[in-house]
């Protein structure tokens, strides 16, 4: 069986396996979903992974988020057991959950930036910023990342419902032998999802030290970049979830590109969201926080020499 063989039979799985299958297939659809861009994994796992700029910090970030989603999923594949996930079916709640996601990352964000003039003066600009700005050391004005947060993101998130969802609670938890298996078909899929986003939170934490910066440097970039993709991806997942609400075809755009696995299969909102909070507001972030750490550096340096 050819790759998109195997990726059909397992969002399409028969009807007559066993529970030990059933669950396995709930793992591995949990590994598929940890490692495609998914708009309700990625941005927040960058978000904190980034902000403890290390492999340890980005993998405790990429565990902890994860453990909300799936205390959410083995809630949400009882509730297909019982049948009473028909609500995901008859409503659409994309809109709704992609403001409160939004609202959580905004508040976390502003939490980073907000605990001095630095990131104030950013937030909401004001007269004194020229002159204040430039006396404002980075690293003294930043709050730490509230890891605490990340659960609360997970189950959030949960909520989020796609093609991996679907299967897990519509097809695989329904054929649970009894009530007491009900919640293990999510168990299985979050803990799938868990081990790609612990990687990816390695990586992720990683991804600052590229500059070659030393560790104080580091760590001003990393919550800087922090700070800013939760802050203003906040604010991009909030309107698209509003302009959902207010004009709800939008949602159904897509453009396929021929993949059969979901969130590859096609360009859509969701993966739209991906790439604007990961790649546009996050590195572009990053890239500015490495120019203002450089800037602040050469004024320091600046200053010094004008003394001496």
């Amino acid at each position: 069986m050819s790759a998109w063989g195997w990726a059909y039979w397992l969002l399409n799985p028969p009807q007559n396996i066993g529970v030990g299958l059933a669950l396995l297939i709930s793992f591995i659809l949990g590994i598929l979903h940890g490692a495609t861009p998914d708009e309700h994994t990625w941005p927040i796992t960058f978000s904190y992974a980034v902000g403890k700029y290390s492999t340890k910090g980005g993998m405790k970030a990429g565990f902890l988020f994860s453990a909300g989603f799936t205390v959410q999923r083995a809630l949400l594949s009882t509730i297909g057991f019982l049948g009473l996930a028909y609500f995901y079916q008859k409503y659409n709640l994309d809109g709704p959950v992609y403001i409160i996601v939004g609202v959580v990352m905004a508040i976390a964000g502003y939490m980073i930036l907000s605990k001095g003039v630095y990131g104030h003066l950013h937030l909401l600009p004001s007269k004194v910023h020229s002159k204040r700005a430039e006396r404002v050391n980075p690293e003294e004005a930043l709050g730490d990342v509230p890891l605490w947060m990340t659960p609360i993101h997970g189950l959030i998130a949960g909520f989020g419902f796609g093609a991996y969802a679907t299967v897990v609670t519509f097809i695989l938890a329904p054929r649970m032998p009894s009530l007491l298996y009900a919640p293990l078909p999510g168990l299985l899929f979050g803990l799938g999802t868990m081990v790609m986003q612990i990687v990816f939170g390695a990586v992720f934490g990683n991804i600052v030290r590229v500059g070659g910066l030393s560790e104080s440097d580091v760590a001003k970039v990393g919550r800087l970049t922090a700070g800013r993709t939760l802050y203003y991806g906040g604010i991009a997942f909030a309107l698209i979830g509003s302009l959902i609400i207010a004009l709800p075809t939008i949602d159904s755009f897509a453009i396929s590109t021929g993949m059969p696995i979901p969130n590859l299969s096609a360009i859509d909102i969701g993966f739209i969201l991906v790439v604007l909070v990961v790649g546009t507001i996050g590195i572009g972030s990053m890239i500015k926080a490495y120019r203002d750490i450089k800037r602040s550096a050469s004024l320091r340096h600046e200053s010094l020499r004008s003394r001496a």
